[in-house]
């Protein structure tokens, strides 16, 4: 009898101290709430004077120089540009993506005399902080991701610009 009244102590003793542990409820401010911990009354606060986030110098440091370009870079560069600028671009390059079929404005022709001369560095410019309707992707592209796809960008100028004549190894080929 004793044993059997020793069993169920140790299980309420448990259940007693089982508690909502999921976060779901606990002290917080609400965002743009008022705060009387802070002198101004404001939740939202401004980090201090000098903060760098964390991984911000070595994006800064990616973004100074391109990385050789090699089969890899121009095949990463082939993915991220499918998967992030076609939708505006197009496969070519040539500003005839899907949303501008569909009333977009229309972004300018890689193929451009201005962009064909413009260089690299303005692609990874305008990738980072965006240009005209199109907003700055630099929280959604690495920076080597962003010279993959300028590199990319590049190949493309280069592949809808050449002439058969220019290149002998398929001139050859051609019946």
């Amino acid at each position: 009898m004793r044993r059997l009244l020793a069993l169920p102590l140790p299980l309420l003793v448990a259940l007693g101290a089982c508690e909502d542990q999921s976060m779901r409820r606990q002290a917080r401010y609400e965002v743009y709430g008022k705060a009387p911990l802070f002198p101004d009354g404001a939740e939202a606060r401004r980090p201090p004077e000098g903060t760098v986030a964390r991984g911000a110098l070595a994006r800064e440091v990616a973004l100074r120089a391109p990385p050789p370009v090699d089969a890899a870079l121009l095949e990463r560069g082939r993915q991220r540009y499918e998967a992030i600028c076609t939708p505006c671009h197009g496969y070519t390059g040539h500003g005839d993506g899907m949303v501008v079929q569909r009333g977009f404005p229309a972004p300018p022709s890689y193929h451009e005399d201005r962009l064909r001369a413009a260089p690299a560095a303005y692609f990874v410019d305008v990738i980072t902080r965006g240009y005209g309707v199109m907003y700055a992707y630099a929280n959604r592209v690495e920076p080597r991701d962003r010279w993959a796809i300028a590199a990319y960008i590049r190949a493309l100028q280069l592949s809808q610009g050449a002439r058969v004549a220019e290149t002998p190894e398929l001139a050859e080929k051609l019946p």
